[in-house]
């Protein structure tokens, strides 16, 4: 969940999410080291008067500012490759959940039961319990079972939408007339809080997603209330 001042990512609730933070890190290092450079550079060449004359005419300096680029382009583009493959990934998943964007409102529907499904609508403010998040809350949580592959598909009745959970690692496009998946495993119990990230009408700002990781049993015994209410 974010705070206010966050200057950095959510806790990674996820191992893609995880794979993601490290390579912001890492391509963020980079920038550093750059920028620190070209600030190195600048500084010296305003500070100073004196020239080197081997400076102004040289291929091995030419060579070198060619090749290093091309170096840290590869550092770079490497583990990107990798976890944009680790993202597509959808092994063998364990449950299989339907999200389809409304205006404006979400609807799942749990493809391995019969007949278990229902839409979630923002709580509205005057109806909020004490500790609940305000614009973030739903009247149905999306209940999944921790460490389990779980895959989503996401598609849209009106227009577009955006199915996104930032601590999962998740944002999917629902589009109509189109089914999009992608998959996520939950490492830890909690709420997970997200928001559709595509703007789809006035009120765009009042579609929240919340997605609650709970242990096995757990989700055995509330697919079994579930059905047994509908």
């Amino acid at each position: 969940m974010a705070y206010p001042t966050q200057l950095g990512f959510q806790d990674a609730a996820s191992p893609v999410m995880e794979e993601l933070l490290h390579f912001h890190d890492h391509a963020l290092m980079i920038v550093f080291l750059i920028s620190t450079l070209v600030l190195y550079i600048i500084v010296a060449m305003v500070s100073t008067k004196l020239t080197n004359k081997f400076v102004l005419d040289s291929q091995e300096v030419e060579i070198v500012w060619t090749i290093l680029p091309a170096i840290i382009l590869i550092l770079i583009a490497l583990p990107s490759l990798r976890i944009l493959y680790l993202m597509d990934e959808i092994n063998d998943p364990h449950l299989t959940i339907k999200a389809v964007g409304h205006q404006w409102y979400w609807s799942y529907e749990y493809t391995d039961y019969e007949n278990l499904g229902f839409d979630a609508y923002m709580v509205p403010t005057q109806d909020l319990d004490p500790g609940q998040f305000r614009l973030l809350e739903t009247d149905h949580r999306m209940v999944i079972p921790m460490e389990s592959p779980i895959r989503i598909l996401v598609s849209a009745e009106d227009v577009l939408h955006s199915w996104a959970v930032p601590a999962l690692g998740i944002k999917m496009d629902a589009v109509p007339g189109r089914l999009n998946q992608t998959a996520f495993i939950a490492s830890r119990s909690g709420l997970f809080y997200g928001q559709c990230s595509e703007i789809c009408g006035a009120n765009h700002s009042f579609m929240p997603i919340v997605v609650e990781a709970v242990p096995l049993e757990h989700f055995e015994n509330w697919s079994w209330l579930m059905l047994e209410d509908a």
